[in-house]
């Protein structure tokens, strides 16, 4: 093909997203020594699937070598402590701005907040918090998103409860749905509480018994 035959069009065009399932199934970590590997690995909670997937010869990179395999997880303060909890050498938190600083992102978003370990060899790993995911990121799995669902709806009920019991009759979807406005742009349960309250007496004007 000659530079003649591509026009800005077509230079630019994007293939439609697949439609067959895949899922990443395995990466391989080169590392030194087969047995520390497995301990170490095995000492985060991690469940070993198949020996073989342990051995010499299986890659011909040097030990080490493997950089920024990402984790993300939706409470980062959580995972770096259950880390810890394990023995395992973890950064704090940090983001991104020009370079790496010291503390969560400032203003709480998802992609944002990070924290680094390695393995004994040195293969470096990055917890990556992500609360929300942007549009067309999200998981496709509707069985899973309809279970999370059901379980934020669970959630707000029981911290609905305590709002119900001293205050007016009301509409409970109104503070439902300030409530979970509010934990699906990442803010913990109790703030998301303090936020559904504030919409409900200072907007709605719903009065405290």
């Amino acid at each position: 093909m000659t530079s003649a035959d591509v026009s800005p069009a077509t230079a630019t065009e994007m293939p439609e997203a697949g439609t067959v399932d895949m899922k990443l199934e395995v990466i391989t970590v080169p590392v030194s020594d087969i047995d520390r590997a497995k301990r170490f690995y095995q000492s985060l909670g991690w469940r070993l699937d198949a020996d073989i997937a342990f051995g010499k010869g299986v890659t011909t990179d040097e030990p080490g070598s493997v950089q920024r395999l990402i984790l993300a997880v939706y409470d980062i303060d959580a995972a770096r402590a259950d880390l810890v909890s394990r023995g395992v050498e973890i950064s704090g938190l940090f983001h991104l701005a020009g370079g790496r600083v010291p503390g969560p992102d400032p203003e709480g978003r998802s992609y944002q907040t990070y924290a680094s370990f390695s393995d004994p060899d040195g293969n470096g790993w990055l917890l990556q918090e992500i609360r929300t995911r942007l549009p067309g990121r999200e998981w496709a799995e509707p069985a899973a998103n309809i279970a999370a669902r059901a379980d934020l709806l669970r959630e707000t009920a029981e911290h609905h409860d305590h709002y119900e019991k001293t205050h007016a009759p009301h509409n409970w979807w109104d503070w439902y749905a300030a409530y979970i406005d509010a934990r699906e742009h990442g803010q913990t349960p109790d703030e998301a509480v303090e936020a559904a309250n504030r919409y409900m007496d200072e907007v709605l004007h719903i009065a405290a018994l």
